[in-house]
């Protein structure tokens, strides 16, 4: 693997970049288009910085709702043009009784994880209101259909969606500065959810934190400009800029927060 790609991502991504390598020279050895599963936006990152390095190849994604996060991707040889099918991305609204109950997202997130299903298998889950859609790989259409009846306790029924349905996804960032003694991520999560460092030690050694979508288990680690912080039940943080040092040299720094509904 060259040396000069691998030094800009972090150890635990060296796994990703290999798997994506490989589908990269599956594309240029059959001339044909690789499809992956749904990608976040770090790996979409990362996918992309290798197909750069390739002028015979391009990479195309979709996820399905505009303004995905979670996307599938389409390695290509140059001169393809993919159609929208192409992508085999279906997208299903939860039908239940909404007069009844309420649904959220780590309930959807929830049951279908805990159903078996690869978290790469399906993209964003996305509301409007009362309305809850979300998107799947389109060769599991079948496997989903019959085999989500339920969230949690609530019976619901999948109901596959046409193009003039699907929900716009919100954006829910909101931006707020702060000033921390240092970039390491347990200060940016005290931090930016007004929790203790005492308990944010505790979530991180529970597993419940990710870096960039893959669990970090290091309190001290450095956090960088784009990076995305995720806290179970509580909500992300990304970090968007550093604005300079306060009189006590502190970092003054831009955060953009999502609280977990």
């Amino acid at each position: 693997m060259d040396n000069q790609i691998t030094q800009h991502f972090r150890k635990e991504e060296q796994e990703l970049i290999e798997s994506f390598s490989s589908s990269l020279q599956e594309a240029l050895d059959q001339n044909r288009p690789i499809l992956t599963n749904f990608l976040n936006p770090r790996e979409q990152h990362i996918l992309q910085t290798l197909v750069n390095r390739f002028p015979e190849l391009k990479v195309y994604f979709n996820g399905g709702f505009s303004e995905a996060e979670n996307k599938r991707a389409l390695i290509t040889p140059d001169y393809f043009v993919p159609a929208e099918d192409d992508f085999s991305v279906r997208i299903f609204e939860i039908n239940y009784p909404i007069n009844f109950t309420d649904l959220e997202h780590r309930q959807i997130l929830g049951t279908l994880v805990n159903a078996g299903i690869k978290r790469s298998t399906f993209g964003d889950i996305v509301h409007q209101a009362e309305l809850w859609q979300f998107a799947v790989n389109g060769e599991l259409e079948n496997f989903f259909l019959n085999e989500i009846d339920r969230i949690g306790k609530i019976k619901v029924k999948l109901i596959p969606t046409s193009t003039n349905d699907i929900l716009k996804v919100q954006d829910d960032w909101e931006p707020v500065n702060q000033t921390v003694a240092s970039l390491r991520m347990d200060s940016i999560i005290s931090t930016g959810f007004s929790i203790s460092r005492h308990r944010v030690k505790e979530l991180i050694e529970k597993r419940l934190v990710q870096l960039n979508w893959m669990i970090d288990e290091k309190a001290d680690t450095l956090i960088a400009l784009n990076d995305v912080i995720s806290v179970r039940k509580y909500g992300r943080i990304k970090l968007v800029d550093i604005l300079g040092k306060t009189k006590k040299d502190k970092l003054k720094i831009q955060l953009d927060i999502i609280k977990t509904r």
